[in-house]
């Protein structure tokens, strides 16, 4: 199982939001870079950015921010955040990112993803699942789709998808344990899909479970960030 630590980027900073709620911010660091770079000389590998302020505004906001992780690290980023076009895509890809998490963008404009599954491959896509009660949420988890989560996946790996960030919003920051049960279903129903955990990882147990599970990879913020797991026990997941 690849740990993935979480970045998440306001103005420039580290933060965590709860529930995906910009009033409940937290801020962690001045400068993302050093953290990543921290996260790389643990032996961590992969990392997952997200651009709040892009989100926002419905374009990248921190391509900078970006740049200088992939220009100072080796780490596999993956990008989430205002990517809503060809050009915004792009730029992510030319500021260093490997993949990109489209989430909103694969519910509102279905074509639009599909045609990047097949002009960039499905290595550097990673279908966003963001859920409530296993329906789809957008547009910062405000706005439910009302779209079932298991057609959503169906469809979409009919049309490439090998990855999934499935993120539970109702455990997102609150450090209270994954959607173990979620993932489970998931799994038995494509198993072939490279599941990416997300949210409510509260502490080492969490960790074993889900590698227990074996799914691809497991998101880690807060709990990091709040003292609740170390790097090193981090890091021993991808030795």
């Amino acid at each position: 199982m690849k740990i993935i630590p979480a970045i998440d980027l306001i103005d420039g900073k580290a933060v965590r939001l709860t529930q995906g709620d910009y009033s409940q911010k937290k801020e962690y660091a001045d400068n993302p870079a050093e953290v990543a770079k921290i996260f790389e000389d643990a032996g961590i590998t992969n990392l997952h950015l997200v651009d709040l302020d892009g989100a926002k505004a419905q374009k990248p906001a921190n391509l900078s921010v970006l740049s200088a992780i992939t220009s100072g690290t080796n780490l596999n980023v993956d990008f989430g955040g205002g990517v809503k076009s060809n050009e915004s895509l792009e730029a992510v890809f030319s500021a260093g990112a490997k993949q990109v998490t489209a989430g909103s963008i694969a519910v509102k404009n279905k074509p639009l993803v599909k045609e990047w599954l097949l002009t960039y491959g499905t290595e550097r896509i990673i279908l966003g699942a963001d859920v409530i009660d296993q329906k789809i949420a957008i547009s910062g988890w405000q706005e439910d789709s009302g779209i079932d989560l298991f057609e959503f996946l169906e469809e979409y790996i009919k049309s490439g998808v090998t990855y999934c960030i499935c993120t539970d919003v109702s455990k997102d920051g609150l450090l209270q344990g994954p959607s173990f049960e979620l993932y489970a279903e998931i799994q038995k129903a494509f198993p072939n899909l490279k599941l990416i955990a997300s949210g409510g990882v509260s502490n080492l147990d969490d960790l074993e479970k889900l590698a227990e599970m074996e799914v691809y990879g497991t998101i880690v913020g807060k709990a990091y960030y709040e003292g609740r797991i170390t790097l090193e026990e981090l890091a021993k997941f991808n030795a």
